[in-house]
C-alpha cells in the first residue's frame, strides 16, 4: 500500500535543501562559509582544541575539563589494540585491496569480538563509539605496513591520537609539528551536517540496528569519489602535473576544455570557500616551506586561482587536505581511510543523538514509470 500523507510532498533531486532532522552537532552557513561544532567555530577549534576535546564535544555537548578529557584519553588508549581475529583479517587482505574496502570490512568484523554489539543502551553505546575511535587508526596503519611487507606495531598506551596514528604508521615517535598538523586535520574532518555517510549512519541506526552496522554503511558511502574519496583524486592531479610539464594552469584549463572535471572543487553546500579549505591552505603553505616541497603549496594556488577565474568557483576541504597529508608522509590511498578516522568522531554522535529521540527515517520515492499494464503469460512473451 502505497504512504499516505496529507500535505504535499518535498521533491528535490538528491534531497538538496530539504531537512530530514534536527540536529545539535553542527551548523553550516554555506552563503558566508561558517562551520560551528556545538557552538565552536571551526577556525577556534582548529586554533585551540585538540581532536580528543573535540571528540568529547561533540559526544557531550561542552569541551570537557581536564578530568574529563584525561578520562577519555585513558579510554580510547585502553581499547587501541585490535582483536587477533581482526588482525588475521588484516593480514590475509589483498596487498592491492583498497584501503576502505578493507575498513570497512575490519569495522564489520569488530562486532564479532564486543559483547555489547547488541546492547543498545546508552552507557553501552558510548562505549562502542570509544572502542570504534579507538581501532580505527590501528586498522589502517595495521593494513598499510602489512601490504608493503612490514609487521604492524602495537598501538602505544600513550600520546594522543594524531600521535600514536602516526608512530603506527610510520614505525617511528612524530615530531610535534607533524603531531600538530595531523591532529588539525582531523578536528576539521570530525563532523559535517547532515552529508551522505552521516545520513547513511542515522538511516541504518534509525531501524536500531548496531552501531557497527552503521558506521560500516557510513565507511561505503565515504568510499566514493564524490563524498570522501576526492582528496585521493586531487593528490593523483598534482602528481600529474609535477610528472608532466608542471603547469598547473595549462593543465586546469586543458581539462575544462575536454569536459573534465578538476576534482576538490565545489560543494553541495558553500557558496564561498569551504572554512576547512581556508584553515589548511594555510598549513599546506606552512608544510611546504618546513618540507622544501614548496611546488605543492605553488601547484595548488595555481589552480585554485585558475577554477577561480575559469569558473568561478572555490576549493573545498579536499583539495588543500590532500597535499597536507601526502606531506605528511601519507599515501595518496589512505587519505579517505584517514577521513573515516575523523569523521567516526562525528557518526558515533550522530547516531548517539539520533538514539536519543529515535524515528525510523524513511522518505518516499515519486513512482514515475507506466500503470495499467497487464500480465502475459511467458509463452506469449
Amino acid at each position: 500500500m502505497a504512504d499516505q500523507t496529507n500535505e504535499a510532498p518535498v521533491k528535490a533531486r538528491g534531497l538538496e535543501g530539504v531537512i530530514a532532522l534536527e540536529s545539535e552537532l553542527s551548523d553550516i552557513d554555506g552563503d558566508t562559509g561558517k562551520l560551528v561544532y556545538r557552538g565552536y567555530s571551526i577556525e577556534d577549534l582548529a586554533e585551540n582544541a585538540m581532536f580528543e576535546e573535540v571528540v568529547y564535544l561533540l559526544w557531550n555537548g561542552e569541551l570537557p575539563t581536564q578530568d574529563e578529557l584525561d578520562t577519555l584519553r585513558s579510554q580510547l588508549r585502553a581499547e587501541r589494540t585490535l582483536p587477533a581475529p581482526v588482525l588475521s583479517i588484516l593480514r590475509n587482505a589483498p596487498d592491492d585491496a583498497h584501503p576502505m574496502a578493507v575498513l570497512r570490512t575490519a569495522v564489520s568484523a569488530l562486532a564479532f569480538h564486543d559483547r555489547e554489539t547488541e546492547d543498545m543502551s546508552p552507557d553501552a553505546n558510548r562505549r562502542k563509539a570509544t572502542r570504534l575511535l579507538a581501532r580505527i587508526p590501528t586498522i589502517i596503519a595495521a593494513f598499510d605496513r602489512l601490504r608493503k611487507g612490514r609487521e604492524a606495531i602495537e598501538p602505544l598506551t600513550e600520546g594522543s591520537m594524531a600521535y600514536n596514528f602516526l608512530y603506527m604508521l610510520n614505525g617511528e615517535k612524530p615530531g610535534e609539528a607533524a603531531e600538530r598538523s595531523f591532529d588539525v586535520c582531523l578536528v576539521l574532518h570530525a563532523d559535517h551536517g547532515l552529508n551522505a555517510s552521516t545520513f547513511t549512519s542515522r538511516v541504518i541506526g534509525s531501524t536500531l540496528s548496531d552501531m557497527y552496522s552503521a558506521v560500516t554503511g557510513a565507511i561505503g558511502a565515504l568510499k566514493g569519489p564524490l563524498h570522501g574519496g576526492a582528496n585521493r583524486e586531487v593528490m593523483r592531479m598534482l602528481m600529474d602535473i609535477d610528472a608532466t610539464d608542471k603547469d598547473a594552469t595549462r593543465y586546469v584549463r586543458n581539462r575544462l576544455s575536454e569536459g573534465e572535471k578538476v576534482m576538490g572543487f565545489g560543494h553541495r553546500v558553500y557558496k564561498t570557500m569551504d572554512p576547512r579549505a581556508a584553515i589548511l591552505k594555510e598549513m599546506v603553505g606552512e608544510l611546504s616551506e618546513e618540507r622544501d616541497q614548496r611546488k605543492w603549496y605553488d601547484y595548488s594556488v595555481d589552480i585554485m586561482n585558475t577554477m577561480q577565474e575559469e569558473r568561478d568557483i572555490d576549493p573545498n576541504v579536499d583539495f588543500f587536505s590532500a597535499s597536507t597529508y601526502y606531506m605528511l608522509g601519507l599515501d595518496p590511498d589512505l587519505f579517505t581511510p584517514i577521513f573515516a578516522l575523523s569523521r567516526t568522531a562525528g557518526w558515533t554522535a550522530h547516531l548517539l543523538e539520533q538514539w536519543s529521540d529515535n524515528r525510523l527515517i524513511r522518505p518516499r520515492a515519486e513512482y514515475v514509470g507506466e500503470h495499467d499494464k497487464t500480465f502475459t503469460p511467458v509463452e506469449k512473451r
